[in-house]
Formats: structure tokens, sequence, C-alpha cells
């Protein structure tokens, strides 16, 4: 049984053990869009999505036109860093689909990392429909000089949620996703899960879980299902057709997706973050420090520990 402190498999433990010393993400805004915006396959985007609404952890403005170019993003993050005692860095391409340009364009795109000597790792943020082998074969080209993550939205296992969040995929694109991948065994693979989705239970929420492990993936990231200004589920939720969660209901739901999980999985997230001025529901979800005590506090008084409902 794990310690009290270990109830999960925390990222920053992971990239202290795996570089001898704190890492920070800097989030990365490199101008590309998404299928699910441009009209390839809609128009309108998922139905929470607002890129904007993205946190960022340095400080650095990153969305829409005005972003800086990418090597300035990355200067100001380092230097940033540097002045908090940071030495080591994770590049991290988070914002719309970042796999959705020719891999000619996607080398140049990601080399702007290697002007930073102490950005050890390169995290990529993307769709799972957006890869194929040429892609991940133009990416495989910073290993082993990078550890690279692969972070491709799952969010859930059950089609019809997909459907529901209008994502323009099923969960055989993960699937076949994974299986790309994995012809590079130094490539990790970080799933993004949202639970609270309407028509989904704990229950349903724990076979998520359930795939993640068996597809042995490297990490996961987990927020629950939250309206954002402009979206359609902002629309929704002003109409009354959508409920999120509530803080107890959703740390619950946390616990319950933890114990499926392999215990070598990393869990890079376990909540969201989002500006206060752009959140519309729920509002406890601005407590990010005390929904993770809350996690903690649940574990530890029902004595449980990720992993320890996995079978086999």
């Amino acid at each position: 049984m794990p310690e009290a402190r270990s109830r999960w498999r925390a990222f920053s433990a992971y990239l202290r053990e795996r570089f001898g010393g704190p890492v920070r993400k800097l989030p990365v805004h490199a101008g590309f869009t998404c299928p699910n915006r441009d009209g390839s396959l809609s128009s309108q985007g998922c139905i929470f999505c607002e890129p904007s609404a993205f946190a960022g952890g340095t400080g650095v403005q990153r969305q829409g036109p005005e972003a800086p170019p990418m090597a300035e993003q990355l200067r100001q993050g380092v230097e940033q860093g540097k002045r908090q005692g940071i030495l080591r860095f994770m590049a991290y391409f988070q914002s719309y689909t970042n796999t959705y340009a020719p891999p000619a364009v996607l080398r140049g795109v990601y080399g702007t990392i290697r002007a930073f000597p102490e950005i050890k790792s390169l995290a990529i943020g993307t769709r799972p429909d957006c890869v194929d082998e040429a892609v991940l074969a133009a990416i495989a080209e910073f290993l082993p000089e990078y550890e690279v993550w692969m972070e491709y939205g799952l969010q859930s296992s059950h089609d019809a949620s997909l459907a529901w969040l209008n994502r323009g995929h099923d969960s055989a694109a993960f699937k076949r996703a994974v299986e790309l991948t994995r012809q590079w065994p130094q490539m990790k693979i970080c799933a993004h899960v949202i639970l609270g989705i309407p028509g989904e239970t704990g229950e349903s929420e724990a076979e998520t879980a359930l795939a993640i492990s068996r597809w042995r993936l490297e990490g996961v990231k987990l927020h629950p299902l939250y309206a954002v200004a402009g979206t359609a589920l902002a629309g929704l939720f002003h109409s009354r057709r959508f409920e999120p969660l509530g803080r107890e209901a959703y740390v619950e739901r946390v616990v319950s997706f933890l114990e499926r999980l392999r215990p070598e999985v990393v869990i890079q997230r376990l909540t969201a973050d989002c500006p206060a001025d752009k959140l519309v529901a729920p509002q406890w979800l601005l407590d990010k420090s005390g929904v993770l005590a809350d996690i903690q506090a649940k574990m530890e008084a029902e004595d449980t520990w990720q992993g320890k409902r996995l079978e086999g």
C-alpha cells in the first residue's frame, strides 16, 4: 500500500525522478487550428472547447493572433522559471490540434525548442484522428534527445459520450493512434479524460479507466466537464440542459477512477485551471488546491490508492 503522500503517482514526482529536479511545463501556442473548427469535420468545435480559457503556467499570453512568436514564448517562460529557481523545462504545444500540419511544417515548429538547452521534454497535445505514421516519424526525430509525450484527447471510451461532446471521432480512432505511436516505444502517451459527461456514471467512467489500463498508457489527465463563456456547453448550462458535477461527486468519481488505473500510470492532472472571468460553472473549479486536498483526504479516509481495484 502506498504511503499517505503518494496515494496516486503524481506527475511532479515523476519528473523529479526522471530529470533530477523540478520541471516546469511551458504552454506554447503554435498557431495551429483544428479540423473540428475549420470545417473539415465541423465548424462548431467540441461542445466544451474555448482555447483562450486554457490556463498557462508562465503568465505569457499565448492565444490568438496576438500571441508572441514561439521562440519568444519559450524565452519568456524559461527566463521567468529561472528567476524562480527552475532549471528544467518541458515545452507543451497545447492550443488546438498540434499535429494538424504536414510533417515538414511540424519539424520546423517543434524544432524551435532546440535553441533552449534548458528544455528537456516535448509534449504535444492533439486529436487521436490527427496523427499518422509520417507525422509520428517526424516527432520521433526528437528521440532520445528529448522525452516525448503525445497527449491525445480521449475524453471517454464511450462513443455515445464522444458524439454528445461533438468530438468528431470515436474511441476506435484513439486505439488506432495508440497502436501507431507504439511503433516508437520511447514515445509516451497521455490520455485526456473528462468526468461528468451527461449520461455517464461512476461505473461507465471506471470502464474508461480500465481501458486506459489495458492499453498500457503512461499518463492520464482528468478534469470535470465545465462550462466556459462562449461555448455551446455554456448555452446548455444557461438553458438548464447541462448540470455539472458537484464538488463532492467529482471527488468521489476521481477516487473511483484512480482505483482502476495501473499504479504505473502518471497522473498529470486531477482537475482543471480556468480563468475566473471565463468560467461559467461550476464555481468550485476555482478552488484547485482545495479540490486536490479533498481527493487526498477521501483516499486516506477510505484507505485506498491508485490501482487498488484493478484486477489482473
